[in-house]
């Protein structure tokens, strides 16, 4: 009988998301990727350091607990070259990752294999591998590799924070905001707090962490958080769609414009998503943080 991997959260991985390969994409930059792939060749033997999304990534697999139907797979999908692929299985391994699972594309778009995966995320530091797996209905974000590294200070919680517009919700409230401006804006949000925003392109990812929070299993917990630069009165049509939803988060911070970069400091969160580079330059700074390169900031 095949394998499946039905019933899973399934996080798809670039390898430079998953590790440091920041010294050896120069080389990979500079248009030689037979020097990238002797690079890399030379070096199978030397794990490589944690990249941004190694924490995510960690706590992730802990979730899986032995003698259990497994409930998270992490895979890697690169468009690195198969023996470098082979540093990428050997530095998982040698961090405690049990990765068993990866495609590598050699310089190919790697979107079109999301599907037979069944892959709930994607996190990868190619933007157009990013724009197309969005389009494709997959969530997905453009990570940034310099971005500061999570925090040590919960090693038993997967923390999680969210944009609203056009990352959990859609961007029909940013685009009044966009064309009309605060005050439309909030006067559109208040006129219609009762009526739930759709979804935006992160709702089956918030939902799938929901489960695992509601069906806790060892001693791996899950904590969210909707970091929004909305204020009242717009802060009730977001928290009605949760609702809505049945869907909860744990903290809410509506932040009327303040930058996100100190409060998202303190939630200490493994991975932050948000649909404005802005937004994610304040991050990144702070936390690991992802550009969702959807809705109308980013046409």
């Amino acid at each position: 009988m095949a394998a499946t991997l039905d019933g899973q959260l399934v996080v798809a991985l670039s390898s430079r998301a998953l590790f440091d390969f920041e010294e050896e994409n120069q080389v990979f930059e500079a248009g030689d990727d037979h020097a990238y792939m002797a690079l890399q060749q030379q070096r199978l033997d030397v794990p490589a350091k944690p990249g941004v999304a190694f924490s995510l990534a960690r706590k992730l697999l802990a979730f899986n607990t032995p003698g259990s139907p497994q409930r998270v797979e992490v895979v890697v999908l690169s468009r690195n070259d198969p023996v470098s692929g082979m540093r990428v299985f050997r530095s998982a391994k040698a961090l405690g990752l049990d990765i068993q699972r990866g495609v590598f594309t050699r310089g190919k778009n790697p979107w079109r294999y999301l599907k037979p995966l069944q892959a709930q995320l994607f996190l990868s530091a190619n933007e157009e591998d990013v724009r197309s797996a969005l389009s494709a209905g997959v969530p997905a974000a453009r990570v940034f590799p310099q971005s500061a590294r999570a925090s040590a200070a919960h090693p038993d919680e997967l923390r999680i924070a969210f944009d609203g517009d056009a990352v959990l919700f859609s961007d029909e409230a940013e685009q009044v905001f966009q064309r009309e401006g605060l005050a439309a804006f909030q006067q559109h949000e208040f006129s219609r707090a009762q009526l739930p925003l759709g979804a935006g392109p992160f709702k089956p990812m918030l939902e799938a962490l929901h489960r695992l929070q509601g069906a806790p299993r060892g001693e791996m917990r899950v904590r969210t958080a909707l970091v929004t630069a909305r204020s009242a009165p717009a802060h009730e049509r977001a928290l009605r769609t949760l609702m809505d939803w049945q869907v909860e988060v744990d903290e809410a911070m509506f932040l009327g414009g303040l930058a996100k970069g100190e409060f998202l400091r303190e939630f200490e969160p493994d991975f932050f998503f948000d649909d404005q580079a802005g937004h994610i330059e304040s991050a990144s700074a702070h936390v690991p943080s992802g550009h969702v390169t959807a809705g109308v900031t980013n046409r």
